[in-house]
């Protein structure tokens, strides 16, 4: 586990060691569907001779194909980058089918965990991939980004920190040092954690708990979730961007629509609604799908302490708005 000032940086800094560990022929792999934060530093190893290969979404409904990837793969990848969850697509992606396939080709696996994470945590183990970052005050923290990274990839990339750091595996990725503070407050979180899984009588170890408080977000968030993807999938004049159904999706909801989504966010914003317009630092996968990114989306989000009469409030607002 390392912590570092932001998901932004901890990639940066990983990005760093692969650019002196990889060597000539070697190959990454990263999507279009990623968040700027999980892309642009591995695309900058381009610079330094390693080739930089994409994997593209579909056009149509922004998804990763399995059989894409495939295609990619072979004996020079040495890393496949892709996020768990789209910050715009909101697909949830296959993790640990990603990774098996990634693995039987020699390559490792880095996952950005940042949009899927505030809907509980996952089990990192069992999807196996060797890096899953995610950012700690989008899981109800401080600001402060978190990495798990397998051990022996750990150990096998080169120190990035003070050179007496070096035999130190939660030292190694973090430059300046960690932020003692921070990191400490970043306890909270399994506090928060522990008092869910009391209140809502889960028992068990830290694992059993960590588990039954995923499911119970995820399971709460889906049933929230399906009556406004219902409501924007019946509406010809915007095109919901991503899977129609709750359980294919975290509660990121893009909308493409006529005008700016900024217009449409300004608008809610009248009937009592937070919402977003523009391209949330996603514009390599609005590019891919063919949105004007001067207009960009309208953006719809929400976690598990949303309740049905805020998801009805927003209803109403929306069929005032389009």
């Amino acid at each position: 586990l390392s912590f570092g000032p932001s998901t932004t940086q901890n990639t940066y800094v990983l990005a760093q060691a692969f650019r002196e560990w990889l060597g000539e022929g070697n190959a990454i792999i990263v999507t279009d569907q990623d968040h700027e934060a999980n892309s642009g530093p591995w695309r900058r190893l381009a610079d330094a001779g390693i080739e930089v290969r994409e994997w593209r979404i579909d056009r149509e409904t922004g998804l990763l194909r399995l059989e894409d990837l495939e295609d990619l793969l072979d004996d020079n990848v040495r890393l496949v980058c892709f996020p768990h969850c789209s910050n715009i697509v909101g697909a949830v992606n296959p993790v640990a089918e990603i990774t098996a396939a990634a693995h039987a080709s020699g390559a490792f696996v880095c996952v950005d965990g940042v949009s899927y994470a505030p809907h509980g945590f996952p089990n990192v183990g069992e999807m196996r991939p060797d890096i899953y970052l995610f950012s700690a005050y989008k899981t109800y923290g401080p600001h402060q980004g978190i990495m798990v990274i397998r051990e022996e990839l750990g150990r096998l990339l080169p120190n990035q920190a003070h050179w007496f750091n070096a035999d130190t595996l939660y030292k190694r990725f973090t430059p300046a040092g960690p932020d003692h503070a921070q990191v400490a407050a970043s306890a909270g979180m399994a506090d928060y954690y522990d008092a869910l899984a009391g209140h809502h009588g889960i028992g068990g170890d830290a694992a059993a708990r960590t588990s039954g408080v995923h499911d119970l977000f995820r399971a709460h968030e889906s049933e929230l979730l399906q009556p406004v993807l219902d409501f924007l999938s019946d509406r010809n004049s915007v095109r919901l961007i991503g899977p129609r159904m709750a359980p294919e999706k975290a509660p990121t909801v893009a909308v493409e629509l006529p005008g700016p989504g900024e217009d449409a966010a300004a608008k809610l914003a009248g009937h009592g609604i937070m919402a977003g317009g523009g391209d949330f630092y996603g514009s390599r996968p609005l590019q891919a799908m063919g949105v004007d990114l001067k207009k960009g989306v309208l953006r719809l989000s929400f976690v598990h302490y949303t309740t049905k009469a805020e998801v009805d409030q927003l209803l109403t607002a929306l069929d005032d708005v389009f």
